[in-house]
């Protein structure tokens, strides 16, 4: 995987929400975000900025699709295979169709096609390399930014699992309200 270049919460942003004036603390702040960010896009199994994944497969399906996680799916790089004796191959482009308009994106095999028939090894034969996020920090849904700036003063004012006279919950429930909306169904 690639990480993001950018987050969609920026630290002027995250320091301006939590009334932060001075520059002391802007690590953390700047931890915050990517935890942040880290732990709403695993809620949602979503990426919010254009970033590269593999998803690794020990066989081909069964049917003539592969879903990819992590939507929205942008582009699809490669899709490689392993045989037997561990030589790599490239399903050429032509041999399937990407649909990145669906949620979540997947792959089709084109009209009259199959997956190959080479014998495949034992794990990790098939890897899907591909791009997913909005794009750019400014295509990233306002309600996940939000989330994220209520997370980021969560965690900014409470630095510590338990603080004795204080009951602390673990995540506010109107981080998990903004990001169930638009939550995706695990793979």
């Amino acid at each position: 995987m690639s990480p993001p270049t950018e987050e969609p919460v920026s630290l002027a942003e995250a320091k301006n929400h939590l009334r932060v004036d001075v520059a002391d603390d802007d690590g953390l702040i700047s931890a915050l975000i990517i935890a942040a960010r880290e732990y709403c896009e695993a809620f949602q199994n979503r990426a919010y900025i254009t970033q590269t994944w593999q998803l690794w497969l020990d066989a081909w399906p069964n049917g003539s699709e592969i879903k990819i996680p992590r939507p929205p799916l942008q582009a699809v790089n490669s899709v490689k295979y392993y045989g037997a004796d561990n030589a790599e191959y490239v399903l050429p482009p032509s041999e399937y169709i990407v649909d990145s308009a669906g949620e979540p994106g997947r792959i089709v095999l084109a009209y009259g096609k199959s997956w190959p028939s080479v014998a495949l090894r034992p794990a990790n034969a098939v890897c899907v390399e591909f791009v997913a996020g909005y794009g750019g920090a400014d295509k990233v849904p306002r309600r996940v930014k939000q989330a994220m700036l209520l997370l980021i003063s969560h965690w900014y004012d409470t630095r510590e699992i338990a603080a004795v006279g204080h009951v602390t919950a673990e995540v506010p429930f109107t981080v998990n309200a903004l990001l169930w909306q638009e939550r995706v169904v695990p793979l």
